[in-house]
């Protein structure tokens, strides 16, 4: 499992991003104008980045979980997952950056089953799994999947628990930010 608390912003031993350069298709970068779901006008595809000496801080310090974590498999590497992973650093919430080219990625075997799993074992820490293409946010859920729509920043996600007489379900909903 994921635990948040030993997550590290170093690569671990043996991880380089290589010809992977998928961070630069799925987040926006304002330092270099790029936008999600477009790539980076530096990328240059299976090679990496053209300005990678230059490139920007907020780039430098980008460490994606496949980079840090050793145990996550070749799998996930975001180039073959055809998404990202990395942990909200505010709410600890994982969270999965599709491909919009491959917008389906994320429901694909091995990770669908993996990204349930995971959702199972937040849950006890009020954790969650929110899987984006571009800004569309769904929650993942161990019993089922809610769309959430757009996410703007400052947007931000509730979960409460209902108990019913099947048992504790979760509900989920976005909370928009204030105007």
């Amino acid at each position: 499992m994921i635990d948040p608390a030993k997550i590290v912003s170093e690569p671990a031993p043996g991880r380089a991003c290589g010809a992977c350069t998928l961070c630069c298709k799925v987040f926006d970068v304002p330092a270099v104008e790029s936008v999600a779901g477009t790539w980076c006008r530096h990328a240059l595809a299976g090679r990496g980045c053209a300005i990678h000496a230059e490139r920007p801080d907020h780039c430098r310090a980008f460490h994606c979980l496949w980079m840090t974590e050793g145990w996550l498999g070749p799998e996930w590497k975001p180039d073959r997952a055809k998404m990202v992973l990395t942990l909200d650093p505010v709410t600890r919430f994982l969270n999965v950056q599709v491909d919009p080219g491959q917008a389906g990625a994320w429901r694909r075997a091995p990770y669908y089953a993996q990204l349930k799993r995971w959702a199972q074992a937040s849950l006890a820490q009020k954790r969650h799994v929110l899987v984006f293409v571009n800004k569309h946010a769904t929650v993942v859920l161990p019993d089922r999947d809610v769309p959430l729509g757009v996410f703007e920043p400052g947007d931000r996600l509730v979960a409460r628990e209902r108990l019913t007489p099947s048992g504790i379900v979760i509900e989920v909903e976005k909370v928009r930010a204030a105007a």
